[in-house]
């Protein structure tokens, strides 16, 4: 598994759906689009887990722009009393490796 430790700030992106999101910096994203061809399920999403504060959640990450958002659920946003504009400490592992 490869896991990475990183400092972000929450935006929002109306994409699908309004969420907030964490913008990979651009060493982990190089790192990340590595390992996605092992990894993806389609639509270069890349399955992670994820943890802010005391909160560890699965997602995926969505690529956009030549790099990758971490989607931030509403339970993790309420649990961590996040919000658009929020600094936040992230660390996020890569699954099936």
């Amino acid at each position: 598994m490869a896991e990475f430790d990183f400092d972000g700030v929450v935006i929002e992106w109306r994409g699908p759906a309004p969420y907030a999101y964490v913008a990979l910096p651009d060493w982990v994203a190089d790192e990340v689009a590595v390992l996605a061809r092992a990894v993806t399920y389609g639509w270069g999403m890349i399955p992670v887990q994820a943890q802010i504060g005391d909160t560890t959640w699965t997602t995926s990450l969505f690529p956009k722009d030549g790099g990758y958002l971490l989607p931030i659920k509403v339970a993790v946003q309420r649990a961590e009393s996040i919000g658009i504009g929020s600094a936040v400490a992230v660390t996020v592992s890569v699954l099936g490796l």
